[in-house]
């Protein structure tokens, strides 16, 4: 998926999906299989959309 696939107005904030990035490192002991990075990377680019809209917001 690509960053333009999030459009402006997340669903969630930034801190809502980073704190869902911390979980998964958590409950992944550290290492993640193929599924969790997949998961992992789709998390830090809505995490990286969040940050732009909340960027713009403050503009």
């Amino acid at each position: 998926m690509s960053p333009d696939s999030f459009t402006s107005g997340s669903v969630r904030s930034a801190a809502e999906v980073n704190e869902q990035i911390r979980a998964l490192w958590t409950r992944a002991g550290g290492s993640l299989s193929a599924q969790e990075r997949a998961e992992y990377e789709l998390l830090v680019v809505e995490w990286a959309a969040a940050i732009r809209e909340d960027v713009i917001q403050a503009a």
